[in-house]
């Protein structure tokens, strides 16, 4: 299923390599970036709607932010959990949003790629390299296959 290594990841930039190992067929990278960029259109049409989003918002980047290094030696999810909270105790609609990106990102693990989401174990490090990925996406890369040398795979995880 997955080859998550049995010690954690010191660095957001040691696990990068192995999130882009987890998203090696192209079709799951595709299936993130439709969840990823619908979650953001409707992110921008409830901000649209009240300037309290957007202040929730920047303030969950901050909880996530802070509790990024943290990743390195115990899963995040907490913080996670607390900047989703907030945004949905601002906006109630908001949830809707994470379940549209977290259903079609585990349609791509599940159904695609056959693995389990580095999101359990990594919470912030993942949602970051799903970011990552999505705006290397807008760039043109990452939108063929691995053979094609679009992604460099360490399946060891840590080099």
């Amino acid at each position: 299923m997955s080859n998550l290594p049995q010690e954690r990841f010191s660095s957001f930039s040691e696990f990068w390599p192995y999130y882009l190992s987890e998203h090696s067929v192209a079709s799951c990278r595709h299936v993130h970036f439709i969840g990823t960029n619908g979650f953001v259109a409707y992110l921008i049409y409830l901000s649209s709607e009240s300037s309290y989003v957007l202040i929730a918002f920047i303030a969950a980047l901050i909880i996530g932010k802070l509790a990024f290094a943290s990743e390195a030696k115990r899963n995040a999810s907490w913080a996670l959990f607390l900047m989703i909270g907030l945004m949905t105790w601002v906006e109630p609609r908001f949830i809707y949003g994470v379940l549209f990106a977290y259903f079609f990102a585990w349609v791509g693990h599940f159904l695609i790629e056959h693995n389990r989401p580095a999101t359990f174990q990594y919470t912030l490090w993942s949602l970051t390299g799903d970011f990552k990925m999505c705006a290397q996406m807008w760039r043109g890369h990452l939108w063929r296959q691995s053979a094609n040398s679009d992604v460099q795979i360490n399946i060891e995880g840590k080099s």
